[in-house]
């Protein structure tokens, strides 16, 4: 019972968002068959093409920008925690201890509380307004190269990096071709965490872009749902725009983990099947 309460508390959200993307303006708050059900008219792809043509398109640009800092961000994010993660489980160093300390402790500190502090920094060398803005502070992942750390702690034996070190193998060449493979479901892992993290950030784009044209899609919903409030949308319901974009924003995310999964559950089997 408590796991079918929690499954509707997770799907019902995802049901309304997609019953009220099929609805007409009208229908969206005077449906007689409910918010949880489709209205009489079927508008979801008038609903689409109000959407990508509003503003002269502005709903793309927002998307571009969504993908461009959460995928450039996400893969250098995973890509300096795998690095330093490996670099933290298997190379002894000084300062290692202290090091691992000080990312635990930034592991407790709430993204939001350094925000104006980046800001700062980012004014000082004049990249405010810019993509770098918001891509540069979301390569920095504390929580992704203490996963890594753990994992790769665990997974990879040194026992199997002593051997390719035996065997003639150069560090380089022991990490790529020993190593990374079997941290694979780590490494998945972290980049869906990044990715997802980046795309749903909200507060750090809205303190450091200015330009509407460079904003991701969540600033740019929320500036619609400023312009709905105030009834500033042009002859257009902005509301109707805000569902549907909504919508059109899980879409990315959905083909991400569906693209990865299958490299998730290959890395994890990896250890049954040597």
């Amino acid at each position: 019972m408590f796991l079918a309460f929690l499954v509707l508390y997770f799907v019902l959200p995802l049901w309304f968002l997609v019953v009220a993307s099929t609805k007409t303006p009208g229908g969206l708050f005077n449906s007689p068959n409910g918010a949880l059900w489709f209205g009489e008219d079927f508008a979801l792809f008038d609903n689409l093409s109000t959407l990508f043509t509003y503003n002269d398109g502005i709903y793309l640009r927002w998307l571009g920008n969504s993908l461009l800092y959460a995928f450039g961000g996400g893969i250098g994010a995973t890509v300096l925690a795998v690095l330093a993660g490996y670099a933290f489980a298997k190379f002894d160093f000084p300062g290692r201890r202290v090091s691992f300390a000080l990312l635990l402790g930034a592991v407790m500190v709430p993204m939001t509380a350094l925000v104006i502090p980046t800001f700062v920094m980012l004014s000082e060398v004049e990249l405010t307004n810019t993509p770098w803005a918001v891509i540069l502070p979301s390569m920095l992942s504390p929580f992704g190269v203490y996963l890594m750390r753990v994992y790769t702690a665990d997974g990879v034996p040194d026992e199997l990096l002593d051997a390719a070190r035996m065997d003639g193998a150069g560090e380089f060449r022991t990490f790529f071709q020993v190593a990374l493979p079997l941290m694979r479901p780590a490494i998945v892992t972290v980049l869906l965490l990044s990715v997802v993290g980046t795309w749903n950030n909200y507060f750090l784009p809205l303190a450091v872009l200015s330009d509407s044209e460079l904003f991701p899609i969540t600033v740019g919903i929320n500036l619609w749902q400023g312009l709905a409030g105030a009834n500033n949308g042009g002859g257009v319901s902005l509301y109707t725009l805000i569902v549907v974009g909504s919508l059109v924003s899980i879409i990315p995310l959905i083909a991400a983990f569906l693209g990865l999964q299958r490299y998730w559950q290959g890395g994890l089997s990896i250890g049954s099947l040597k």
